[in-house]
């Protein structure tokens, strides 16, 4: 299988083999308000810092007119509020877990990072966006009262969709921001295609998901529905269609944030695992969550910044413990 995914492939591998087919994949990236950002007099370079992103939000937060300086997801979980976080804590300088599995949620660098989302969003985003995720951001941006967002490159093929969005034409795409360092600065997620070992129906299911990851299946979803609906992230040859090409403008932002984040090397410090905004063991999304409802009640200001990593410490700790990676 030719992919453009590669670390997506590489995640879906183990001993250098593929146990799962990617059928879709992702990374995130910034997506903002071209037209605002110009009227600001503001150039958004390719890769761009996190001051930067929180200058032009600044400048083009504009409430009584119904737009707001960035939209970032608040809303609670592993999956939600915490795969962006975690990219952030990355490119402050943080990390999950050290050398020695101890997890790092009082650090500076989370305490960093954290204290400049929080600030960032209470300044420059929607009320209430410790409720937010893909889902609340996607429709605030396709009404066009988001000046920025950084999420999940998929989301472009719906802002840049006339159909969806009343600001398709205004759009445009950066890498997602840095900051200490550009590490992590960017997520990776495949969605995959496996059989399970017990399967009596092996032969069928490998016919179906050679066919559902094909160049083939990719120009027939082109053709009957249209090339902006086509699976992206998996395959380089859709990068090299014209006819994606037409209606994808992000296509390049895209590939490119996929193509340059890499699981095994997210963290300045080193770290024992796999994952740029998760950490790729069983205990994690117990974690997470735990975490994510902390960090969401700093927002909502339900819980000071200190208090919420303090106990998303002490959470993460025990759990850790309990399952044996230290005593």
């Amino acid at each position: 299988m030719t992919t453009s995914c590669r670390p997506c492939a590489t995640a879906c591998s183990t001993d250098g083999k593929l146990y799962a087919a990617p059928f879709y994949g992702e990374s995130s990236m910034l997506m903002y308000r071209k037209d605002l950002a110009d009227k600001a007099g503001v150039t958004v370079k390719e890769r761009p810092t996190w001051d930067e992103v929180k200058d032009l939000a600044a400048k083009i937060h504009d409430p009584k007119n119904g737009v707001y300086g960035i939209c970032l997801r608040g809303k609670p979980g592993w999956g939600d509020n915490m795969a962006f976080l975690s990219t952030l804590v990355n490119t402050f300088g943080g990390q999950w877990f050290d050398m020695s599995w101890k997890p790092q949620l009082d650090s500076k660098p989370w305490k960093d990072a954290i204290t400049f989302y929080v600030d960032l969003l209470k300044k420059y985003g929607p009320p209430g966006s410790s409720a937010n995720s893909f889902n609340e951001i996607l429709a605030l941006y396709n009404e066009g009262k988001c000046g920025m967002w950084i999420d999940a490159t998929i989301a472009a093929s719906f802002i840049s969709d006339p159909k969806q969005s009343k600001v398709a034409d205004k759009v445009a795409f950066a890498q997602a921001p840095t900051m200490v360092t550009p590490k992590g600065a960017n997520w990776l997620w495949a969605w995959a295609l496996a059989i399970p070992a017990g399967s009596q129906k092996v032969e069928a299911a490998t016919r179906f998901i050679t066919w559902a990851t094909s160049k083939e299946y990719i120009n027939l979803v082109g053709r009957e529905v249209g090339w902006g609906n086509v699976p992206t992230g998996t395959r380089k040859s859709t990068y090299a269609n014209p006819e994606f090409l037409k209606v994808a403008k992000f296509a390049e932002a895209e590939k490119l944030a996929i193509e340059t984040a890499n699981p095994s090397d997210q963290t300045l410090p080193k770290s024992p695992y796999v994952g740029v905004q998760f950490a790729a063991i069983p205990e994690f999304q117990s974690i997470g969550t735990t975490v994510g409802q902390q960090m969401s009640a700093a927002l909502a200001g339900k819980a000071t910044i200190d208090a919420a990593l303090k106990a998303s410490q002490v959470a993460a700790d025990r759990e850790m413990k309990k399952a044996g990676y230290y005593k």
